[in-house]
């Protein structure tokens, strides 16, 4: 069932390709596949269904906010890492410096815009940024059960000469005392992990852990702590897709994270993991077939988690 439904899903958005846009504020991200789609499931019995231009590779982008709060939040604790950065939604781009200014404490609103995940990346473990990264990387790898899982250099040197936004941001929190750490130091770790290249097949397999209760499906070792866990779905309902988010758990209603490079990871809690990439982006910063081929799952497999 969940076969058909997902060859169905992709055969019948592959028109929304059309009406999205591949990012190009990122120079090397405009390279990118506008009419590719492609889609992995991975439940938590361990069964994989592919579907599409499920070989398309892709940077992980801000997808991997999730894995820098997991490793944040099992380096620091909970009330460490909140004390930082909160957890409530946003309606701004995840590019704003608006609310850091407006905010008494200056405080990120949460951890999957830019501010927060910058914040995040400056709370995981290590004495610099290579050690962050190192940490941040081998998570990933761990949760995907793939240990090539490298960098893309090409996309982080264009991330690194073209992230002036991201720099303001970064100097703006260190002026407010949120990031201890040196600026250049923490960006440069923040822009690898974006960097990160992957297929549709390791963000399904890390999208399913978390759907197991931190548990991966392929040899039952906890990986993630049950408590972090809980916070990280919480976290992806409220906040995955931006300023979108609302739309979305109305639309589809399950825990999720999108990034600019096309992809977007579901969470379907006890049942399984998806990952869908489209690099034709909506206003907002979300894969516009993504989004409509999780709609069409979400329809026929009863997805939603309220």
């Amino acid at each position: 069932m969940e076969k058909t439904a997902l060859k169905n899903a992709i055969e019948n958005s592959r028109d929304a390709t059309k009406l999205g846009e591949v990012a190009s504020y990122i120079p090397e991200l405009a390279k990118g596949n506008r009419d590719a789609l492609g889609a992995c499931i991975f439940d938590t019995s361990g069964n994989l269904i592919l579907e599409g231009d499920y070989q398309t590779k892709f940077t992980i982008q801000s997808v991997s906010k999730v894995i820098t709060l997991i490793c944040a939040l099992i380096d620091n604790g909970k009330e460490a890492v909140f004390s930082k950065v909160g957890n409530e939604p946003s309606s701004d781009p995840f590019n704003s410096l608006l609310k850091l200014e407006i905010v008494e404490n200056h405080k990120p609103l949460n951890s999957f815009i830019n501010a927060g995940a910058i914040v995040c990346t400056s709370l995981v473990a290590g004495d610099n940024g290579i050690e962050k990264f190192t940490r941040i990387l081998n998570m990933i790898r761990k949760l995907a059960n793939n240990d090539s899982i490298e960098v893309n250099y090409s996309v982080f040197r264009s991330e690194k000469l073209t992230g002036n936004t991201n720099r303001a941001i970064a100097y703006f929190l260190k002026g407010a005392g949120i990031i201890e750490k040196d600026v250049e130091d923490i960006l440069d770790t923040y822009f690898k992990c974006c960097s990160i290249e992957v297929e549709v097949e390791d963000i399904a397999k890390i999208a399913s852990v978390i759907a197991n209760n931190g548990i991966a499906p392929w040899s039952n070792e906890v990986i993630i702590p049950k408590d972090v866990n809980r916070i990280i779905k919480a976290t992806m309902s409220a906040c995955g897709l931006y300023d979108s988010s609302g739309k979305f758990s109305v639309d589809v209603g399950i825990p999720a994270k999108s990034g600019v490079g096309g992809c977007i990871m579901g969470v379907v809690p006890n049942r399984m993991g998806i990952a869908v990439v489209g690099p034709a982006l909506d206003k907002h910063g979300n894969s516009v077939a993504g989004i409509k081929v999780m709609e069409a799952l979400s329809k026929a497999l009863e997805l939603s988690i309220f």
